[in-house]
C-alpha cells in the first residue's frame, strides 16, 4: 500500500536489536544513512516547494504533475535503496519492499503511464500527502540518527499520519479508479490469448484486485501505527501477538 507508514524502518535507527541486546551500527553505515536521509528530506522539500510555487503562479493544479514529475520519479525511485538498507539494520525486506514498490507502481505504472489522469485532483491529493509524509519521515530519521531528535519532529511523525494516511489512501484509490476506463479501452499492459507464451494478463482486472487489497491492508497498518503512537508518545507497553 503506497501510503503506508512503516515504524522502525530501514533508515532511521542508530542501534538495532540483536539477540535481545542493542548493537550500534558501524560508523560508515551510520554516515551513509545520515547522508541518504538528508538527501531524501531535501529532495521531497524541493518537490513540495516546486508544487507550491506552481500553484501560486498558475492558480490551478492542471499541469502540476507534469511540472514536478522528474523530481518525483527520481526521489521515489531512489527509495529502492531502502530495500538494501534492510541488510544493514535488519528490518523486514518484505514489508519495506512492498511499501517502496507500491509507491513506485503508483508513480510509473499509473500516473506516468496514463497521461489522461495526470490532472485529476486525486493525483494532487496523494502527491501532497506523500510530500508532507516524506519530509516528516526522513527528517525524523535524520535527527534520530544524529541523536538530536526535536520533540516536534517526533510529535509530527506520530500524529500527522492520523489524517495523512487515510487521505493518501483515498487519493491513490481514486486515481486508480479514474485510470480504469483508459486501461480498459486501450488494453495497456495486458496480454491476450492466443500468444506464444500461452498466458494471459489483464491489467484492468489487476488494478481492481489492487484496489480491493486496500480493504484488509489499510486497517491493519493504520492500527499498527496507532499502537506505535501510544507506545512512543505515551509510553504504553504494547504487546503484539506473533503470527
Amino acid at each position: 500500500m503506497a501510503s503506508s507508514e512503516e515504524d522502525g524502518s530501514s533508515n532511521g535507527s542508530v542501534e538495532e536489536k540483536e539477540n535481545g541486546k542493542k548493537r550500534s551500527l558501524g560508523a560508515l553505515a551510520t554516515a551513509w544513512l545520515i547522508f541518504y536521509n538528508i538527501a531524501m528530506t531535501a529532495g521531497w522539500l524541493v518537490l513540495g516547494i516546486a508544487m507550491a510555487r506552481f500553484y501560486i503562479q498558475r492558480g490551478t493544479h492542471r499541469g502540476l504533475f507534469r511540472s514536478v514529475q522528474k523530481i518525483l520519479k527520481f526521489f521515489q525511485t531512489f527509495a529502492l535503496l531502502e530495500v538494501v538498507h534492510c541488510a544493514v539494520v535488519h528490518t523486514s525486506v518484505l514489508v519495506t519492499g512492498v511499501q517502496v514498490s507500491s509507491r513506485i507502481f503508483m508513480v510509473w505504472f499509473i500516473a506516468h503511464s496514463i497521461k489522461q489522469i495526470q490532472n485529476e485532483e486525486s493525483v494532487i491529493l496523494f502527491l501532497v500527502v506523500w510530500t508532507v509524509t516524506e519530509i516528516t519521515r526522513y527528517s525524523f530519521y535524520t535527527f534520530n540518527l544524529l541523536n538530536h531528535l526535536p520533540y516536534f519532529i517526533k510529535w509530527a511523525r506520530y500524529n500527522f499520519f492520523i489524517i495523512l494516511y487515510p487521505a493518501g489512501v483515498a487519493g491513490e484509490l481514486l486515481t486508480i479508479y479514474a485510470a480504469l476506463p483508459y486501461v480498459k479501452k486501450t488494453g495497456m499492459y495486458s496480454l491476450r490469448l492466443p500468444n506464444k507464451y500461452n498466458v494471459s494478463f489483464d491489467y484492468y482486472y489487476f488494478l481492481i484486485i489492487v484496489m480491493f487489497s486496500y480493504i484488509p491492508l489499510f486497517p491493519q497498518l493504520y492500527l499498527h501505527m496507532l499502537r506505535q503512537r501510544r507506545k512512543v508518545l505515551h509510553g504504553e507497553v504494547i504487546v503484539e501477538k506473533d503470527d
